[in-house]
């Protein structure tokens, strides 16, 4: 049986790039509704591109995790199996 710690570090692997993407959206729908402010009156470019490489990273790496967990259970589509060598 596996200790609790390592199923607690593997959680803790899928949170942080799940905030990650949560930040860099909420970054990025801030940047973008920062024109309607009378104060500002603009697009906030910087705090959008910041949202977006965080949002692009986060779903980048949890859909990796996802699809080569499912590759090593059988799960996807023929095309998407490993290759095997021919001998």
């Amino acid at each position: 049986m596996k200790s609790p710690f390592y199923r607690f570090v593997a959680i803790l692997l899928l949170v942080i790039p799940g905030i990650m993407a949560t930040y860099g959206f909420l970054a990025m729908k801030d940047a973008i509704f920062a024109q309607f402010a009378e104060e500002n009156g603009h697009v906030l470019w910087g705090k959008f591109s910041l949202g977006f490489v965080l949002f692009g990273l986060g779903v980048a790496f949890i859909g990796g995790w996802t699809f080569f967990r499912d590759r090593k259970r059988n799960y996807v589509a023929t095309r998407f199996k490993a290759k095997r060598k021919k001998q």
